[in-house]
């Protein structure tokens, strides 16, 4: 097989217009069009200049089972929890928190105007850490690194590896790639999928390109899923390829990268509540309901 070969696109879809925390405006993409996308469990983009759509912000509730991931475009949320841990996430950071066996926290916008834009992915954790003790980080903007083209390209590098350089973002359970990649008008791009096994997709959210190769064409506020070993278009004797190519469209285009290794275990969701059995999921109710959070 050529090592130029790209991944196919199998899905393109957009994403669900819904509300959630208390009364924020979003778009669901993986956890809606895209039910699940092991070990993704959700990705959720929010963009409003409309403070109604988001001033609320997600009051207390609980997680358990997963880690949380949010990046930040625009505007500003501060986070707190019932573990001692307050931050403020800024244009271009990046919050991580491990949800382990259970944290209650707060997502509150700190402006009364303005846009407010950015992404939260859940990522689901094995069953060895599902009881993991809960932690939070914020990563400044200025220790993502950059892989810049003039006139060509910037990739921002948050997790995993790209042109021998790594992610700032290391203690994802699942190890991801993490992409923020904008390329100018007809600009080729290409990245390595470091494992036959993994999971991709990418999320558009300015401009257009084709991706993989069949080039698909994949517009703004769109995810194109990539074939995977479980459905793809080679034949269950032949390795699917280890990379994606893309061209971004006549306006250029901005997207999302994401890759990761799947984690193949039952999955039992209620709500924020992430585990393998429906009891585990009866004793996070109860656990919660008896301040063992």
């Amino acid at each position: 097989m050529s090592n130029n070969i790209s991944r196919k696109v199998l899905k393109v879809a957009k994403g669900f217009d819904t509300q959630d925390g208390a009364g924020v405006s979003l778009q669901r993409v993986i956890g809606g069009p895209i039910k699940k996308l092991d070990p993704f469990l959700m990705l959720d983009a929010f963009k409003s200049d409309n403070p109604d759509d988001y001033i609320e912000g997600f009051p207390d509730h609980p997680h358990r089972g997963q880690q949380t991931l949010t990046y930040m475009i625009e505007g500003s949320m501060e986070h707190q929890d019932n573990k001692g841990n307050k931050g403020l996430l800024l244009p271009g950071m990046v919050q991580v928190m491990n949800a382990g066996r259970g944290i209650i926290h707060s997502e509150i916008p700190q402006q009364r105007d303005g846009m407010m834009f950015g992404f939260q992915f859940w990522l689901n954790l094995s069953s060895v850490d599902k009881m993991s003790e809960p932690w939070y980080k914020d990563i400044p903007s200025s220790d993502i690194e950059e892989v810049i083209v003039k006139g060509e390209k910037k990739v921002r590098v948050i997790a995993g590896n790209y042109q021998g350089i790594e992610g700032i973002v290391k203690n994802l359970r699942v190890k991801p790639i993490f992409l923020d990649v904008t390329l100018e008008p007809n600009t080729k791009f290409s990245v390595d999928i470091p494992d036959f096994d993994h999971n991709s997709f990418v999320y558009v959210f300015q401009g257009d390109g084709t991706f993989g190769e069949n080039q698909i064409k994949v517009e703004d506020r769109h995810i194109g899923v990539l074939e995977n070993i479980d459905n793809n278009s080679l034949g269950l004797d032949e390795p699917i390829p280890n990379k994606l190519n893309a061209t971004s469209g006549d306006k250029g285009v901005r997207f999302l990268f994401l890759s990761a290794k799947p984690i193949r275990e039952p999955i039992v969701q209620y709500g924020p509540f992430v585990m393998n059995t429906q009891e585990e999921i009866q004793n996070a109710f109860l656990d919660y309901e008896l301040g063992r959070f």
